[in-house]
């Protein structure tokens, strides 16, 4: 199989993880919200087939999960999250390739990319509640961004480099 059709292949089983991964948390929003269980393979794409496709993943699954699901909703929290996990799918790919493949590359890639799409997805509301006449600040972004996001960032940073590190050494993962 080419490489080109394997990325393919790779990207439409990250947006299909990235559309079942939430149902785990389904039943409790605010655990769902705390988990970002939609990042995980959004993030996994960047790493695995680089900036494009996971920049491309990213953009599609909120938007097709809202559509699909009416989860998250559509406007503001999917149209600011398409954005956000856009920017973590492309800096996890680029980030990845840049530094070297050490495993603290890996951890300084994944943390480098979550803020980059952290700070995105605050640009992102920002604007969205801007052009609705809303208000939102830098305590919104805050509470959105790290404060109540604590603990889907301590689970990605636990499970999704030793997930790369694995698929780097069975070969899935070409440097």
């Amino acid at each position: 199989m080419n490489k080109t059709l394997k990325k393919l292949v790779y990207s439409a089983l990250c947006v299909a993880l990235a559309l079942v991964l939430p149902l785990l948390t389904g039943q409790i929003p605010q655990i769902g919200s705390m988990l970002s269980p939609m990042h995980i393979p959004v993030l996994l794409c960047g790493f695995i087939c680089g900036p494009v496709w996971g920049l491309a993943v990213g953009a599609i699954s909120p938007i097709l999960r809202s559509l699909t699901f009416s989860m998250p909703p559509l406007f503001p929290t999917a149209t600011a999250m398409a954005f956000e996990l856009a920017a973590y799918g492309c800096a996890a790919g680029l980030l990845y390739k840049l530094f070297p493949k050490k495993a603290w590359g890996v951890y300084a890639a994944l943390v480098c990319a979550m803020l980059i799409g952290r700070v995105v997805w605050g640009v992102a509301m920002l604007s969205i509640m801007t052009a609705t006449g809303k208000g939102w600040g830098i305590d919104a972004f805050l509470a959105g961004a790290f404060i109540n996001a604590w603990p889907g960032i301590i689970l990605h940073i636990a499970i999704i480099p030793p997930i790369v590190l694995a698929l780097r050494k069975a070969k899935i993962i070409e440097d």
